[in-house]
Order: structure tokens, then C-alpha cells, then sequence
């Protein structure tokens, strides 16, 4: 299945105590965080464009080290959401996968399984089981245990037929509605089912310097 992908890389670092965005972070052999993340993405045959959105502070190195033949770069938003909508725009594919650039560990065949939904799916995510015991608390205190059998923790990629999520975007738009993931449009605007798929524990989202391998 052919697909673009929309990798939100406008993260500014502040909870790794970096004082620049943390994609441009080195992980390994002078990669960056937002280097190994398009790795996979690039390698895939099936992506046939990468839309790399980022904040205005950044836009100008990120076109200068990734400007060739299937990524496109455009100026984020305000909030993720306006961010993922202003790559929308770009998108040329049926078929769009929305990406944190703070997860360079993805599998490819976490990859390979959220495409094959995506076959049969307007709607699908990647998504673990719980493996903490999740306490509900208030004011410090444990209110009760929640059944973590039934929770998971959503990652990205999520993809989506991009008219689907489109036109979900204009709706949240209009409504001055925040999901906190793209998902969630889904779930508050249609009737459509969203296809939960086996994600990678190893496909963390980096947000701390003890994330990093």
C-alpha cells in the first residue's frame, strides 16, 4: 500500500534540558533523533512522500539537511494538531500516516502491520497493553485500580484515509476542538471504527534523556 507520512518534529527539547528541539538531538554515528526516525520511512518503497512539519525557528535547517526527492517541509502550527493540519495540505496520497519524530525506534514490522489493517481499515493505530497497575488518584490519593486489560497505549504511526482525516480536522477546527492525538478526531466525529494494531514496547517516544538507548 502507497502512503505519505507527516512527521511532527516541532518539539523544543525543554524536559531533556537541551534548549534546542530535541530531533536534532545525536543518537548514534552522528544521526540525529529526527535522521533515524525518516530512516525507515525512507527505506520503504511503499512511502511515497515524507512531509516533515516543524516550528518557524527551525524550518530553515530542517529544509537545508532534508530537502530531496520525496520530502516536502512545511511550518507547523500553534499546537500539534495545527501542525498535522498544515501537512495535510501537502498530502498527495489516499492513504496518510501521522508520526511523532520523537519515536526513532519503530519497527518495520510494527510498520508492516499497521499497513496491512490499513488494507481493509479507514482507520488504524499502533498501539500496547498496559503493563503498570494503573491507580486512579485524586488530590494524592487512590480513588480506585483501573482494569488495565482493557487500556493500551496509543503510539504513532496512526493512519487514516487522508479524506477521513481531513475532514475531521475541519471539523475540529470549526468546533476550536484539541484531540490528544489524531485518533480522537476519528472517535468525536464519525462513526468509524479505529482499528487498534500490535505496536513495539520498543517504540518509545523519546521525551527524557533516559529515553535514549
Amino acid at each position: 500500500m502507497n502512503y505519505s507520512i507527516i512527521v511532527v518534529a516541532g518539539g523544543k527539547g525543554e524536559r531533556m534540558g537541551l534548549g534546542y528541539n530535541k530531533v536534532f538531538f545525536q543518537l548514534k554515528e552522528g544521526m540525529t533523533v529526527l535522521d533515524t526516525s525518516l530512516q525507515i520511512f525512507l527505506e520503504d518503497q511503499r512511502c511515497k512522500q515524507i512531509v516533515i512539519v516543524t516550528n518557524q525557528d527551525d524550518l530553515q535547517r530542517i529544509v537545508v539537511e532534508h530537502e530531496m526527492g520525496r520530502i516536502v517541509n512545511v511550518g507547523g502550527g500553534p499546537t500539534r494538531q495545527e501542525s498535522v493540519f498544515n501537512g495535510l495540505m501537502c498530502v498527495t496520497e489516499d492513504v496518510v500516516l501521522v508520526h511523532d519524530a520523537a519515536r526513532p525506534y519503530l519497527p518495520i514490522e510494527a510498520l508492516d502491520r499497521l499497513l496491512e489493517a490499513l488494507e481493509t481499515e479507514d482507520a488504524a493505530i499502533l498501539a500496547v497493553q498496559i503493563k503498570d497497575t494503573i491507580k486512579e488518584v485524586k488530590d494524592d490519593y487512590i480513588v480506585s485500580t483501573v482494569n488495565r486489560s482493557a487500556m493500551r497505549h496509543a503510539q504513532t504511526p496512526q493512519g487514516f484515509k487522508t479524506r477521513l482525516l481531513l475532514e475531521c480536522m475541519h471539523k475540529a477546527r470549526k468546533d476550536d476542538f484539541t484531540g490528544t492525538d489524531d485518533a480522537q478526531l476519528i472517535e468525536k466525529y464519525t462513526n468509524t471504527r479505529v482499528r487498534v494494531v500490535h505496536g513495539s514496547y520498543a517504540n518509545i517516544k523519546i521525551t527524557t534523556l533516559e529515553d535514549i538507548k
